[in-house]
């Protein structure tokens, strides 16, 4: 019986080529994941209307819905099998391509996630808001920081990084932006910031550090003028010690001479 069925379909499809067996009109998962690819493979051009701008949108519900009769018409199947057999493959090409896409979009999110958590740019920034007294007195202790958005760059030795990020302690959550250098393969922090939600004012990370370089510097400074004292008596004293004995030679001849005139 149902192999005189299977012939009495094919006969009716030879004298009706408009005619859609009823068990092949439903959704073609290989139309709605491959669209236009599934659409030049099965002679069904309309799917080429994808590119074009809105329609990209609504054509592969479309092609999922109505793929099935249109590569029915549009194509030469020798059976109604034929035609199953062939739409199953195009949906299982169309769910690898789609899960390998997944797969390679989230390992590249994935690891640039992971290389910028990572990053000195960032570590040297966390530790800094984390040991920072102005940054405990906003946010409360401890402070957790979240997954930083930006860029790292580096060649060699040297590089640069942009990154935000958030910030949440006991009291308070707010934003953290940076700016870094790499020189010599060393990274330092040339602008670390924090705006606490619900603030309008920004608070300079790096004030204390600033603050600590100027002192160490006058510290410095002073420690300098402290050595170069005792160098510039020793000075004045080998100068001294050497001129004046000539000074005292020459009063003599100065003397006769003054007597001479007189």
């Amino acid at each position: 019986m149902k192999l005189q069925g299977e012939e009495m379909t094919d006969s009716t499809i030879r004298s009706d080529p408009k005619f859609v067996p009823p068990e092949i009109d439903r959704w073609n998962w290989g139309a709605f994941l491959l669209n236009w690819i599934w659409g030049v493979g099965n002679n069904t051009f309309i799917a080429l209307l994808t590119f074009i701008p809105f329609f990209g949108l609504i054509m592969p519900f479309v092609l999922g819905a109505k793929g099935s009769r249109w590569a029915w018409r549009n194509g030469r199947w020798d059976s109604v099998e034929h035609f199953k057999r062939v739409q199953r493959a195009w949906a299982i090409w169309g769910l690898v391509v789609w899960l390998g896409a997944i797969a390679l979009f989230g390992g590249i999110f994935g690891g640039t996630f992971y290389l910028l958590g990572h990053s000195a740019a960032y570590e040297l920034a966390t530790s800094r808001i984390q040991s920072s007294t102005e940054a405990v007195a906003a946010l409360g202790a401890p402070i957790s920081t979240g997954f930083p958005l930006g860029k790292v760059s580096t060649t060699g030795d040297s590089g640069q990084a942009v990154l935000e990020f958030s910030a949440t302690g006991t009291k308070a959550t707010g934003s953290v932006s940076l700016q870094a250098i790499k020189k010599d393969g060393t990274w330092s922090l040339t602008k670390l910031t924090l705006k606490v939600n619900g603030s309008d004012g920004v608070i300079d990370l790096l004030r204390e550090s600033r603050v600590e370089i100027r002192s160490r510097l006058r510290v410095a400074a002073a420690i300098g003028l402290d050595e170069r004292a005792p160098r510039a008596a020793g000075r004045y004293s080998l100068l001294a010690s050497t001129l004046m004995p000539r000074i005292f030679q020459a009063l003599p001849s100065w003397t006769n001479r003054s007597r001479y005139f007189t």
